[in-house]
């Protein structure tokens, strides 16, 4: 199996993470993913969390890399002009998307536990990440680490906070 790899540079500066999330919609969409679709809400999510807390904890540039792994008959379709297929194509992902960031800190990832505060801002990243992805975890990378998680196409809706149980949490 191949698997086709693109990434997107992204600087230290918060405002890129929307940057991210509007080249993941893109790249999705240029692979015949449905922007609708609950696969694309989930990664858009998780990419989303992942580039934020590279950019937030480290201070510094990281990578945002997407991989799609494919077979023959997928490459065909992600190359094919979108205009021989009625203005839609299928999905040429054939197994689970794979999303990587890589940053310059070496220190492990932490999940963190907001608790029972629904206002709170930050503490459920990579709670979110378990949540909604298949697997997830991270290797050291150079002088930094490579936070990864890969995503099937039967991603979970977006909602995960419905099913936190929020009082356990905060024990």
């Amino acid at each position: 199996m191949q698997v086709l790899q693109v990434q997107l540079a992204v600087q230290a500066d918060p405002a890129e993470v929307g940057r991210a999330r509007r080249w993941v919609r893109s790249r999705l969409l240029n692979h015949g993913v449905d922007p609708d679709a609950p696969i694309a809400e989930t990664v858009v999510l998780v990419v989303s969390e992942l580039v934020t807390n590279a950019v937030v904890h480290t201070g510094s540039p990281a990578v945002l890399r997407l991989c799609f792994p494919m077979d023959g008959a997928a490459r065909e379709a992600a190359h094919a002009p979108v205009g021989d297929t009625g203005g839609v194509r299928e999905s040429a992902t054939v197994g689970p998307l794979r999303v990587e960031v890589a940053d310059a800190s070496q220190a492990a990832p932490a999940p963190r536990h907001a608790g029972p505060d629904t206002d709170a801002t930050s503490g459920r990243g990579l709670e979110l990440v378990e949540l909604l992805c298949d697997r997830w975890g991270w290797y050291p990378d150079g002088s930094g680490k490579r936070v990864w998680c890969e995503i099937g196409a039967d991603a979970p809706p977006v909602d995960p906070l419905a099913a936190v149980d929020w009082a356990a949490l905060a024990q």
